[in-house]
């Protein structure tokens, strides 16, 4: 049998894995706490026949992993299952309260417990908030064989864990629990509590506001169920009365928040305003700064619109100012009218390509000198040198323009920016193809 103890436990362990029973007054989350493979609910892209996680619980024989996911999608449940299933002994470490201190003992446990020819499972909740060092001292371990490490982390495990501890172990995914899969969570604890049944809307309600997070649905409704006693059910109203202000979950900084704001950016970009709404408010009722988005929509209005419809910009800027005068929510409404009208608009990335192709060349260039010509001649010795000599003001040409007048550097011959055929770069792409056509008659 695994080992029972594990004085290395992270907070949310079960109290039955330190060698007691669940007590009935325990958390409701933890009390339905999957004890065998069969009563998990979700994660079919991991568990579903064939699939990752299902071979290696089949096998019996665990592999180094990083479980990614959310909260309460089942990452610490699925590594103590892993051990259980292994006959493995199971440590548990919170990056949170451990150190390398910690990691030490774990290692000694483990050369304990390969003396004795039993497996062992070092699991790290939260490990990406172990520092480099922290993580380094797992390595040697790992690459060893002495135990099989598994850390859980809701952040992108690229960017929190380093390279060479990430290149030893495999990355799962993990996914917020569906709606049907949170309703039989549900299920499962109303037997349990004995709890006033939820009407159908409340059930709706209640499954929308823990978002994916199986414990979160868990603890909520364990408070419900309480404060419900003796009433014949728990209907939408008392519901809200219970939870007060619906609070989402709002992940600002890591995943979902970048992947949010991607998808704002990619619907604006796509004229797709009931989208970019969508998105926009998902964000602000999410907690995100507005000022945030705002920034970000006066880059789509010059990466993605650009001079299809110069307004675009100045739009943006307006927007911007007005949320700072007015702030939340009231300001919220024009950054709103921001994003609808850069949906509609025209769409251009021509500059940003221009640019894009100038810095391009500017760094794979050598660094030419500025044609004389060009140059400005404040001062007599300057003008004994050539400065500015030959110089054509445009402004005295007919039409305002210099036919055949050259101001690239000698041997550059590139053409970096190409309007698109949209919006008022149509004009700008007629008029730049007529003084091109001047300058190719002048030359």
């Amino acid at each position: 049998m695994p080992s029972r103890s594990l004085p290395f436990a992270s907070p949310d362990a079960p109290s039955d894995a330190l060698g007691e029973a669940t007590a009935s007054d325990a958390p409701l989350a933890e009390r339905l706490r999957p004890r065998s493979l069969d009563e998990v609910i979700g994660q079919p892209q991991l568990l579903g026949e064939g699939k990752p996680l299902s071979a290696a619980f089949a096998s019996g024989r665990p592999h180094s992993m990083i479980l990614w996911g959310p909260p309460g999608t089942g990452k610490t449940t699925l590594a103590r299952l892993m051990a259980n299933t292994c006959d493995s002994q199971f440590i548990a470490i919170s990056a949170v309260l451990g150190g390398v201190k910690d990691i030490r003992e774990a290692v000694e446990q483990a050369k304990v417990a390969q003396g004795m020819g039993r497996r062992t499972i070092v699991f790290v909740d939260e490990v990406h908030r172990f520092n480099k060092a922290q993580q380094d001292a797992f390595l040697p371990h790992v690459e060893s064989g002495l135990f099989t490490f598994i850390g859980a982390t809701t952040e992108n495990p690229s960017f929190e864990v380093n390279s060479a501890l990430l290149s030893r172990a495999t990355v799962h995914v993990l996914r917020p629990l569906e709606s049907a899969d949170l309703a039989a969570l549900l299920e499962r604890g109303g037997a349990l509590l004995e709890a006033p049944p939820l009407t159908e809307a409340a059930r709706t309600r209640l499954i929308g506001y823990a978002d994916g997070d199986a414990r979160r649905l868990l603890n909520a409704y364990e408070n419900i169920a309480r404060m419900a006693a003796g009433r014949a059910e728990v209907d939408e109203g008392f519901l809200e009365q219970a939870l007060g202000e619906q609070l989402r979950r709002y992940d600002k900084g890591g995943d979902q928040f970048y992947d949010s704001i991607s998808a704002l950016h990619k619907s604006v970009r796509g004229s797709d305003p009931d989208a970019a709404l969508y998105w926009f408010v998902r964000m602000v009722d999410g907690g995100v700064d507005a000022r945030y988005i705002a920034r970000r929509l006066v880059r789509m209005a010059s990466e993605d619109i650009g001079l299809a419809d110069p307004r675009a910009l100045r739009i943006a800027l307006d927007a911007a100012e007005t949320y700072e005068r007015l702030g939340s929510p009231e300001g919220e409404l024009t950054l709103a009218q921001a994003v609808v009208y850069l949906a509609v608009a025209p769409k251009s990335n021509a500059v940003y390509t221009a640019y894009k192709a100038a810095r391009s060349f500017v760094r794979q260039d050598g660094t030419r000198p500025v044609p004389l010509h060009l140059r400005n001649a404040p001062t007599a010795l300057m003008k004994q040198l050539d400065h500015g000599k030959g110089y054509r003001y445009a402004h005295d040409e007919e039409g305002g323009f210099a036919a055949g007048e050259r101001y690239l550097p000698e041997g550059v011959n590139e053409r970096f920016y190409e309007p698109a055929p949209r919006g008022l770069e149509i004009k700008i792409g007629e008029k730049l193809a007529e003084l091109r056509a001047r300058n190719d008659k002048a030359r």
